[in-house]
């Protein structure tokens, strides 16, 4: 493959995303387009417990050439085969190690290969060097604001590892403004409260974090007050749900009132009619502020690390439901803004700008040196096997015996067969997540 960049007469770059979820594409899609604006897109789902739905994918809104399933080692395979330029891994940190060492290997002796690029989806406020160790190897490790760049180059060189991949960027979404109504269009002040899958993580906090936004509604009839969800019951996203608010809220005395509804949809046409967003940690936040709307992270259940609101430290936007409910409204610390990710320059243009030149710089070598994770066999041999086990490579990072993803002649009923089993299975899975795990919980506390 010849690693360059395209002439106007020449076809545009080539990337493909791999990705685990359907934030994890959202994040993937949109940095490829901002990275190589025009590039021909190709879609990698990484077959999982959070496979997105075809719902899921629609509502990210990005459109790709071609999209489809892959194992981890299907997907390390066809990578060299199908010549990219540029790879982004859009994946949990354990899948981007395994794919680093999987395409290290599938690449060994090429004489040119893609331009690897991997980040973060959102706000990173735990496991901060377990992550980013697992992201090292890549070309470009993307950190979504000054202050991340910071630690991420921290974290490097505090194991004595490269930190030159280390590269300042914006979450690609920021980059849409807020539109507001049509013209002539009245509409009540919309307060927002943006759920999140697994914060907090208990049937107690997640009742009284509803509650406690019907009250805002009742309290203010004028308003409205909607509950952005990310998923509906049976899908599933990057993190686990095992209480949907959908269930809770189902169970409420009175149910919702009038002007309080559950929503689902793109985030960004969801704030387009946002007046007050208010969230517990959620990555949402920053949208928000990026658009200037005032935006409340929750104090209500503690500024605590296991939350993720002690990210919000600083910044002004801290706040309980009872301040909202007398009138509060939130204003962000510009200087903190900036600094944690939310541009200067109101697009983002300037980070995107800079990182798309770092990786058309890449792209344009002749050769690009082997790709060199941090963790080896050697720097982790008590952890390493079992993570690259987990997508079915060996220590080496080759295809374990009989997972090496080879293509196979079958019948359609047999493929038919087996996505019905497979979505079974995944449909079982999360009846046990949703269902009869919190049952287990509760009969053990009795």
């Amino acid at each position: 493959m010849s690693s360059r960049t395209p002439s106007r007469t020449e076809p545009p770059l080539r990337i493909a995303v791999l990705a685990d979820s359907d934030t994890r594409w959202k994040w993937g899609a949109l940095t490829a387009h901002r990275l190589a604006p025009g590039a021909r897109l190709d879609g990698r789902l990484l077959r999982g417990r959070a496979t997105p739905t075809a719902r899921q994918l629609g509502e990210v809104g990005v459109r790709a050439a071609e999209i489809g399933e892959v194992t981890g080692t299907e997907f390390v395979r066809t990578a060299g085969r199908d010549r990219y330029d540029v790879v982004v891994l859009a994946c949990v940190g354990g899948a981007v190690q395994a794919m680093l060492h999987g395409l290290a290997a599938a690449w060994e002796g090429a004489p040119s290969r893609p331009v690897v690029v991997t980040g973060y989806v959102g706000v990173v406020y735990e496991k901060l060097a377990d992550g980013l160790l697992l992201r090292h190897g890549a070309d470009v490790v993307l950190a979504n604001s000054p202050d991340d760049a910071v630690r991420f180059r921290a974290v490097y060189e505090g194991v004595g590892a490269g930190a030159d991949c280390v590269t300042e960027w914006a979450l690609p979404f920021l980059g849409d403004r807020r539109t507001g109504p049509p013209d002539g269009q009245v509409r009540p002040y919309t307060v927002v409260f943006a759920a999140q899958p697994s914060v907090p993580g208990s049937r107690a906090d997640r009742g009284y974090l509803l509650r406690r936004a019907v009250a805002h509604a009742r309290a203010h009839p004028e308003r409205e007050v909607l509950i952005k969800l990310r998923s509906k019951p049976g899908e599933h996203t990057t993190h686990i749900e095992e209480l949907p608010y959908q269930k809770l809220a189902a169970r409420l005395p009175g149910g919702l009132p009038p002007n309080c509804r559950l929503v689902y949809g793109h985030m960004g046409e969801v704030l387009d009619r946002t007046d007050l967003l208010v969230t517990v940690s959620s990555t949402a936040a920053l949208e928000s502020l990026h658009r200037a709307i005032p935006t409340a992270v929750l104090t209500d259940l503690g500024i605590r690390e296991a939350l993720g609101n002690h990210h919000f430290l600083g910044s002004g936007c801290l706040a309980s439901w009872d301040q909202l409910d007398a009138g509060h409204v939130p204003r962000a610390d510009p200087e903190w803004a900036v600094r944690h990710g939310v541009p200067a320059d109101g697009s983002g243009e300037a980070v995107f700008a800079a990182a798309r030149q770092r990786v058309a710089g890449l792209a344009a070598r002749p050769c690009l040196p082997p790709l060199a994770p941090y963790y080896t066999p050697a720097t982790a041999p008590g952890y390493l096997p079992a993570v690259l086990a987990r997508h079915g490579l060996d220590h080496r990072g080759r295809p374990l015996p009989g997972r090496s993803g080879a293509p196979r002649e079958e019948s359609a009923l047999r493929r038919a067969g087996r996505a019905a089993l497979r979505d079974a299975a995944r449909g079982a899975y999360r009846h046990g997540v949703q269902r009869v795990a919190p049952l287990i919980r509760r009969v053990g506390e009795l």
